[in-house]
């Protein structure tokens, strides 16, 4: 038999005259395609299409809340999941950086999907954070995304380890073909840049809705100049990358607080005075790293536990303090929650480090 050939002198030798005739073919063209992958029927529980992504204006990234023993806590995030579809956000991203998707297992990561989806799925799209830095786990994540039913998956650039731009081509080319996908630049995470040539490349598959785009508004008009849609990832930005850039609208954080101010913002016109008004709030959040304004300010507004996972932990007493200013200066009652706003004590606040 031949595999016998390859152990006796002979096979030895036939082997060899095959390694030396045989022609050497570049990694790129040696990818094997993934052929298993969902989103193959058009009974796929909430089909979605690229273009019913494109439309939506408003997107949150949402908040993920905690249990005194770090588990999620569901009823709070339910909560405030329908605060967002109330107040006309039409899209929430799960488990992103926001959410501390990099704070999740994947198990957990898959859940709170899925049961996002199951609860509200129907109405609003859920946009699932399946990205990673492995290609391996992106692919399977996202296999796991479109199984639990969500509309759409987000997706960041392998980050710490980078890749070429050869690599970043192949990463999301890998994803892709399973469903609406939003891909996500944001070098100040990541170290590295997805430059326009990348994104010119991997459009040509229909399954890119677009980009959420943190470069700066330059960035975002070449896209938008070229057709491809583009979400501001830059809240303090986004009024002018929607109404003077060409942006389809914004993935935000601050919609978390005032989800119906930043409606207005997307959907109102130009309102060069609501933008102002909001700034100093955006500020606030992002004076340490995202999540840890937003998480201070929920628990300030009684509408998640003071509860942190490490290495997150709240803004010092100062900031606290600053923050119930800013909500008096914006108004209460365009915030979410009914409780008075606080400032807490340091003593109010848990920080869990194994959960």
């Amino acid at each position: 038999m031949a595999t016998s050939l390859l152990f006796s002198s002979k096979g030895c030798d036939q082997y060899s005259l095959i390694r030396k005739t045989t022609r050497w073919r570049s990694p790129k063209a040696a990818v094997i395609p993934n052929f298993h992958l969902p989103m193959r029927s058009n009974e796929v529980k909430n089909r979605t299409y690229a273009e019913d992504i494109k439309a939506l204006r408003l997107v949150t990234a949402i908040k993920t809340p905690y249990l005194p023993d770090g588990r999620f806590d569901l009823e709070a995030y339910d909560a405030l999941v329908n605060m967002q579809i109330e107040s006309g956000v039409e899209g929430v991203i799960v488990g992103g950086t926001t959410g501390e998707g990099q704070l999740m297992s994947w198990d957990e990561h898959i859940m709170l999907i899925g049961h996002t989806v199951n609860c509200f799925g129907g109405s609003i799209k859920v946009i699932g954070n399946t990205g990673s830095n492995s290609s391996r786990e992106a692919i399977h994540a996202t296999e796991q995304g479109f199984a639990v039913g969500m509309h759409a998956a987000l997706h960041i650039n392998p980050y710490y380890g980078k890749t070429s731009l050869e690599g970043m081509v192949s990463h999301f080319n890998g994803v892709l073909p399973m469903g609406p996908t939003i891909i996500y630049n944001v070098p100040s995470r990541t170290g590295q840049d997805i430059p326009p040539s990348v994104i010119h490349k991997v459009a040509k598959s229909p399954n890119l809705a677009g980009v959420k785009e943190c470069v700066g508004n330059d960035r975002v008009e070449q896209y938008t100049s070229s057709g491809i849609a583009v979400w501001s990832g830059n809240d303090d930005e986004c009024h002018d990358a929607r109404w003077g850039h060409g942006a389809t609208g914004v993935i935000s954080v601050t919609s978390n607080l005032v989800p119906g101010l930043m409606r207005q913002l997307m959907f109102g016109g130009k309102n060069p005075t609501l933008n102002v008004k909001l700034l100093p709030l955006m500020k606030w959040l992002f004076e340490q790293p995202n999540p840890i304004g937003l998480n201070t300010a929920m628990a300030q507004l009684g509408v998640a536990r003071p509860i942190f996972r490490l290495p997150y932990v709240p803004l010092p007493k100062a900031k606290r303090e600053e923050f119930v200013r800013i909500v008096t200066d914006i108004g209460r009652e365009n915030f979410i929650g009914e409780k008075d706003v606080q400032a807490l004590d340091d003593d109010d606040f848990i920080l869990v480090s194994r959960y």
